[in-house]
């Protein structure tokens, strides 16, 4: 694999490939190096996350960029309460020169990186699983609470989005193993989809609301992101991808 990716990537385009096909094959081989050829395994929960999927709302297969898991300290012992992983449409690294070169820990540190990708209209989604079962209200509880502080002076819009949002998760139980996708087909709105057999086939509900999706995605990439593992990660794949 690693003599492959040198042989493949020694001049800075392959002839044969476009600039974003050249880089989509980078995110291939990041893929594969992380995981198997179909699924790359989140280390602390175990949770395996298919490298590239298709979810309703988006135009084309989506990539895998990293993962992580969320941990809440219950007297004083961390449980792990599910694992998430980010996807891309892969046309958004076409974006990211301006990051060529730079090392993860850099690009961990710059917002403006993070703001690009969520900006750019192209679909990006964010899958959660659950690694114990939760109340959907304690969910939305704790959700609700990231995402609330950083919209500092919502909009009726955002009302709006925000008990839609709340409508999805009240009353419903999801169980261990409940698939969570947190979609964005571009800035201005989010696709919500929630399944307990597998990738979905239809979604939840749609957010209309830019404010709410911005704040949601600040919640994972921000500056204080609720798993700092899945920031990691995903700074780590985009240095690989844009070496």
């Amino acid at each position: 694999m690693f003599l492959c990716e040198s042989v493949l990537f020694q001049n800075p385009v392959a002839p044969s490939l476009s600039h974003t096909g050249y880089m989509f094959r980078k995110m291939l081989i990041w893929c594969s190096k992380v995981g198997t050829a179909d699924y790359t395994e989140e280390p602390a929960t175990k949770v395996k996350f298919q490298t590239s999927i298709s979810l309703p709302g988006c135009s084309s297969s989506l990539t895998l960029l990293g993962t992580g898991y969320r941990e809440k300290v219950f007297a004083i012992i961390g449980v792990k309460v599910y694992a998430a992983g980010l996807y891309a449409n892969q046309s958004i690294i076409g974006k990211l020169d301006a990051w060529k070169g730079w090392p993860a820990a850099q690009i961990q540190d710059d917002v403006s990186l993070f703001k690009t990708i969520f900006e750019v209209p192209l679909e990006k989604s964010l899958q959660i699983v659950l690694v114990r079962d939760v109340d959907g209200k304690t969910f939305w509880d704790a959700l609700d609470e990231a995402i609330s502080p950083r919209i500092k002076a919502p909009t009726p819009v955002d009302e709006t989005a925000l008990s839609t949002f709340r409508t999805i998760f009240q009353g419903r139980p999801l169980n261990k193993g409940t698939f969570i996708f947190l979609t964005w087909p571009d800035p201005s709105k989010m696709l919500v989809a929630v399944s307990s057999g597998g990738l979905p086939t239809s979604t939840d509900a749609t957010i209309e609301s830019a404010n709410v999706g911005s704040a949601l995605f600040d919640v994972f990439f921000g500056d204080a992101p609720v798993s700092p593992s899945l920031k990691t990660s995903v700074a780590t794949g985009l240095a690989t991808i844009l070496k």
